[in-house]
């Protein structure tokens, strides 16, 4: 795997439901990949087709995905029409989640709500997702996909960038972000007793 004769390009529906299998991967164990890969398709689908969204692929030479940034500008106002467009096709995708897990629903339930706490403002932008499947990482596609994200973000008009990540258990992520020029601006615990971190970098 030392001569790299990949690619990043913007996602097109062909790579959903790679992206959505490279989510699984990169992420086992949290709540979105709990809720399913339909909820998880959905999501990407949405940020892929909005006119906000700032989404690569990172594609190897056999043409298939191994990694993928996810977010968008405007963070608040995003969230705010996702939920107001996709909210029952979220509610179905959930259901079988709330099945398996009844007490998951209300946290269901303050995912709705959850965009009154992101920021706001054409200027800013907000990393959602950022995924490599595990054998693929350590050779540098997470840092070219932050880049690619940076430098498309900036071209949109925005000169922040923000994103959320657990403070427990998760160093090497951490790592990455403050290597990548992100900086802690503060730190929360959220109704299910998850320590976060929230990042920003300003965009030079």
């Amino acid at each position: 795997m030392d001569d790299f004769n990949w690619n990043i390009s913007l996602v097109k529906n062909e790579h959903i439901e790679s992206i959505v299998k490279v989510h699984q991967a990169s992420f086992p164990g949290y709540f979105l990949s709990f809720l399913g890969p339909k909820f998880l398709s959905i999501f990407y689908k949405a940020i892929s087709a909005s006119p906000e969204g700032i989404s690569f692929v990172y594609i190897n030479d056999i043409g298939s995905p191994i990694g993928f940034v996810a977010g968008t500008t405007n963070p608040r106002g995003f969230y705010s029409r996702l939920l107001k467009q996709k909210w029952l096709s979220f509610a179905l995708a959930a259901i079988p989640a709330i099945l398996r897990k009844p007490s998951v629903f209300l946290r269901v339930v303050r995912g709705v709500l959850h965009p009154s706490g992101n920021p706001k403002g054409k200027n800013v932008a907000g990393i959602y997702s950022i995924g490599v499947l595990p054998e693929y990482q350590g050779i540098g596609a997470g840092k070219k996909l932050v880049k690619v994200f940076f430098e498309n973000a900036k071209q949109r008009g925005c000169n922040r960038v923000f994103l959320t990540t657990d403070q427990d258990n998760n160093d090497d992520v951490n790592a990455f972000y403050r290597k990548s020029g992100f900086k802690i601006e503060r730190q929360y615990i959220t109704h299910e007793g998850r320590r976060m971190n929230e990042y920003w970098i300003t965009l030079l």
